[in-house]
């Protein structure tokens, strides 16, 4: 029998299995699509003098067709993200520090959205979790995970503001499924340390006040 999204975070968490080593000054940043995650990475990186990783999405060959053909296109994506995510975390292990722009631990949220949307069949989307699995157990921990809590609307106000052609064909439906994947994955977390921040209010790029209220937060967690 399948297990809904309201459930299925919580087991598979259980199932997940990580290396117990902490990965010092590896700070990961998680949230829907539009919550501001590469912003808040640049300005992070810069304040704290550490290495971005930004997510794998400029010059990749397949985003642009996988939004205007999901079917198609949603098993390779996975697979190209899972591979790219791995990479980077393999490289920001031998770092002394860095911010990672989302990362191979909340992956899964996006595979299991294509898979119960059928857009991703279950025997692929099996596969997928294999692999991710497989992956993960050779995955140490992150100092620290930071949730960028954000409603749908709000989400989809940014999207049109910065203005990724690929992303305004989308549907609000699969928004607001990925938001609600997005907070039981996280109320189910375990892996690391996690700090869920509200960001409807905040506005890191043009406000300094809020700025520094959102850094003086993660810092005080580090």
């Amino acid at each position: 029998m399948e297990i809904n999204y309201l459930d299925y975070y919580q087991v598979f968490f259980k199932q997940t299995v990580v290396k117990e080593k902490i990965m010092e000054s590896v700070i990961c940043i998680d949230g829907v699509v539009g919550a501001g995650k590469t912003t808040l990475g640049e300005i992070l990186a810069k304040d704290l003098d550490l290495l971005f990783f930004k997510e794998p999405v400029d010059n990749n060959p397949l985003l642009d067709r996988f939004y205007y053909d999901q079917k198609r296109y949603s098993f390779p994506i996975q697979i190209y993200f899972l591979n790219k995510r791995f990479k980077m975390l393999k490289e920001a292990a031998q770092l002394m520090g860095c911010i990672m722009d989302r990362s191979i631990y909340g992956d899964v949220i996006f595979a299991r959205l294509l898979m119960e949307g059928e857009l991703m069949s279950k025997e692929e989307y099996h596969l997928y979790e294999e692999l991710l699995f497989n992956m993960l157990e050779h995955i140490e921990r992150p100092k620290l995970m930071v949730y960028l809590d954000i409603t749908v609307e709000n989400a989809i106000a940014r999207i049109h503001e910065r203005g990724r052609e690929f992303e305004k064909v989308v549907e609000r439906s699969y928004w607001e499924s990925l938001n609600q994947h997005y907070k039981e994955y996280f109320k189910n977390y375990n892996l690391s340390e996690l700090l869920v921040i509200d960001v409807n209010e905040l506005d890191v790029r043009h406000s300094l006040e809020d700025r520094n209220y959102v850094l003086e937060l993660i810092k005080s967690r580090l």
